[in-house]
Formats: C-alpha cells, sequence, structure tokens
C-alpha cells in the first residue's frame, strides 16, 4: 500500500470519527458551492433567455429613433419614412409607430395600457402571431379598428360576457372595435415596451387622435450579411437630406446582444462575488474543524512522528482531510447549485441550462478552499513537537 493510500485511508477514517463536527464543516462548504453555482448558473440562464428574445425577432431588425440632443425642429414625415425602402435597397421594410400610455376603465376594474398607432408591416417585423380575427392592414385606414395585446384581451374578457371579437374600447374619448388578438410574446429587445398591454389602431387613426402625433421610432427590416456601420451611415444620410440637420440615432440587434452579454457577464461576476462570502464563511468553519482536530490528535501525531514519520507525512494526512471534506461538501452543493436553477428557470418558465463552466468551478473552488483551509492546521501539525505531542 503506497504512502498516500495510508494518508487517505487515515484521512476518512479520521473523518467518520468525528462524524458530527465533520457534517457541521460540510454544511458550510455545501452553502458557499451550492450559493456560488446556483447564482452563476442563474446568471447564464437569464443571459440565454435574453439573447433568445432578440433572436426570436431576427438579427436582420434595427431601430431608429431620433437624435433630440442635434436639431429639435426636423421631425420624422411618414412619406420620407415610406421612400427609403426605394432609394436605400439594404432597407427592406419599415414600420413606424406611436405610443400613448392611457388607462381602460371598464365598470369598477382599470388596466394601465399602451395605445399605439401601427401600420401592417409592423406585425410581421415583430414577428406578432394572431390569434383571434386579423391584424391591422392598409384597407384600415382611418377606421377605429384596434388589436389587443393577449394581457389586456384577458382583462376584456374578465369585464364582459360578450364575444371579444367586436368589443367596443373605449380611449381617449373615442370608441375602437376590436378585430384582432395577439398571442403572447416575450417582451424586451427591440419589441416595444408593454405591446401584451397593448391596443394598435391604424397609424393614420393616431394621427387624427393622439395629442401628439409624433413619429419617434421607426423599426427597420436590413438586408442579411450588411455591415452595421454602413447600414448607419446610409440611414443616417438619407434623413440628412430629407430633413436638414435632422440626426438619427441607429440600433440593431447585434450591437444590443453583444452590449447584453457585456453586462450579463458582469452581472454573473458580481452573483458570484456574492455568493462566494457565504464560501469564505464555510471555509474558515472547515479550518476552524481541522484545528479543533489538531488539538485533539496530539498524542496520535507525537506517536507516529516518535515510529519515524516525517513532517510531510503528518501535513500531507491533515491536508487530504480537509481537501476531502471540502470536495465532499463542494459536490454535494453543486447538485444544490443545479437544482435552484432547475427551479428558477421552471417557474419562470425560461429554458433550463446546464453551465458546465460552473460545474468546473464548483470542483475547482472547493479543492482551493480545501488546499488553503487546511494548510495551516496541517502545517501545525507537522511542525508539533513530537515529545510535548506525546506528554499531552
Amino acid at each position: 500500500m503506497s504512502l498516500f493510500q495510508v494518508n487517505f485511508h487515515e484521512a476518512c477514517r479520521s473523518l467518520w470519527g468525528s462524524r458530527q463536527r465533520s457534517l457541521l464543516a460540510l454544511i458550510g462548504i455545501v452553502i458557499g458551492i451550492g450559493s456560488v453555482i446556483g447564482m452563476v448558473s442563474i446568471g447564464t440562464i437569464v443571459q440565454q433567455e435574453a439573447i433568445r428574445q432578440f433572436k426570436d425577432m431576427g438579427v436582420d431588425i434595427v431601430t431608429i429613433r431620433k437624435n433630440y440632443t442635434e436639431n429639435k425642429q426636423a421631425e420624422f414625415r411618414l412619406d420620407h419614412i415610406v421612400g427609403i425602402t426605394g432609394e436605400k435597397p439594404n432597407i427592406l421594410d419599415v414600420a413606424p409607430y406611436l405610443n400613448n400610455g392611457t388607462e381602460l376603465i371598464r365598470g369598477r376594474q382599470k388596466i394601465s395600457m399602451e395605445q399605439m398607432g401601427v401600420t401592417a408591416s409592423f406585425f410581421d417585423l415583430n414577428k406578432l402571431q394572431i390569434l383571434q380575427g386579423r391584424a391591422i392592414s392598409e384597407l384600415d385606414r382611418n377606421r377605429y379598428f384596434c388589436v389587443v395585446g393577449a394581457e389586456l384581451a384577458d382583462f376584456l374578457r374578465q369585464t364582459s360576457t360578450s364575444p371579444i371579437l367586436g368589443v367596443e374600447v373605449a380611449a381617449e374619448g373615442r370608441s375602437f372595435t376590436v378585430i384582432g388578438v395577439l398571442d403572447k410574446v416575450a417582451e424586451g429587445g427591440l419589441r416595444p415596451y408593454g405591446i401584451n398591454r397593448a391596443m394598435m389602431i391604424p397609424l393614420s387613426t393616431a394621427f387624427r387622435t393622439f395629442q401628439n402625433p409624433d413619429i419617434n421610432t421607426i423599426m427597420a427590416r436590413v438586408a442579411a450579411h450588411v455591415p452595421i456601420g454602413q447600414l448607419k451611415a446610409d440611414i443616417q444620410d438619407y434623413f440628412q437630406k430629407k430633413a436638414r440637420g435632422m440626426q438619427v440615432d441607429v440600433t440593431s440587434a447585434e450591437e444590443l446582444i453583444e452590449r447584453m452579454k457585456k453586462q450579463m457577464q458582469m452581472f454573473s461576476l458580481l452573483l458570484g462575488a456574492i455568493g462566494s462570502i457565504s464560501l469564505i464563511v464555510g471555509g474558515i468553519g472547515v479550518m476552524n474543524v481541522m484545528l479543533i482536530s489538531v488539538s485533539e490528535r496530539k498524542s496520535e501525531i507525537g506517536l507516529r512522528r516518535a515510529l519515524g514519520a516525517q513532517q510531510s507525512d503528518i501535513q500531507s494526512q491533515f491536508l487530504i482531510e480537509s481537501v476531502l471534506l471540502c470536495l465532499a461538501g463542494g459536490l454535494i452543493g453543486i447538485v444544490l447549485g443545479m437544482g435552484i436553477s432547475y427551479l428558477f428557470a421552471y417557474f419562470s418558465k425560461w429554458q433550463f441550462i446546464m453551465s458546465y463552466s460552473s460545474i468546473v468551478l464548483g470542483f475547482g473552488v472547493s479543492t482551493a478552499v480545501g488546499v488553503f483551509c487546511g494548510f495551516y492546521p496541517a502545517r501545525t501539525a507537522s511542525r508539533m513537537d513530537p515529545i510535548k505531542a506525546l506528554r499531552s
């Protein structure tokens, strides 16, 4: 039997002999490793979900907004917006829209909603699915029709016994007839905020009914494999020519994805740093247990030294004990952390992603904690005077 096997066997015997104390130290490591793994995994799940929402719409979508720090007098004109597809071949389709926050009151219940003026292409660019009825079309010019989001539709069903298609919805003193209901969509990315609680009406009707009918945002589908720098230059050049001094900001899905990846990496590091606090506490617990073990086993250490054991033999035995304790805690902590992240994904109805890097991190950190927190007690045991140890 090799020296390592002997030390390994002695370490296991010693840990089992002080089961209660070992268990208490194990709990600290489990909580620490579980916290780090859980938080890092949750950060990865949130990052992947946010990226998935962008990719659901496609990376060929950009948003165009007026830069209000420049010429405040220049405004988007509808004919200029529609005309960009004819002059700039890289712009395949556009969907300008208006926003107007308001409240819908029915009986004693009310709901905050977004009233939006949209075109027919708005539904295609945002990949909105019609659950009932139909979408807004170009034939609905100046008509008082509306398409409602999923949450707003649920509110209408709760406050009315009539079929939702054909229901009259009052907003800003005007009545709109529901002609379509949207399926629920994931909000975020380049989609307008509050789209599930939105009432979408024809853009031409919004120009007549909104108090501030100025277009401030345009969505556009662009040609694939065109550099974003070239697209920005084309769009900015077009609007500068149409309205002297107008400056626009162009944001692409790819830019937002890259920006989000960097933010989520920082978010994951922050979560890992918070979780590592409990890991430090667990490591101190292991060190404390090992120091107590050294104190209680002075006679054993003295006897082994008297029989010819070297300082390195004593040190390696206690170091193996510490590493074994932390590895066992790390393994349980990894299972616990993955379980927590799975439950988070399950209740959030997001896709669970197994973070293999966090598993490797868990094993690596638990081993490092075992070596770091076990080194001082092991060194203390190895440098003990054999005569004084035997007298104890």
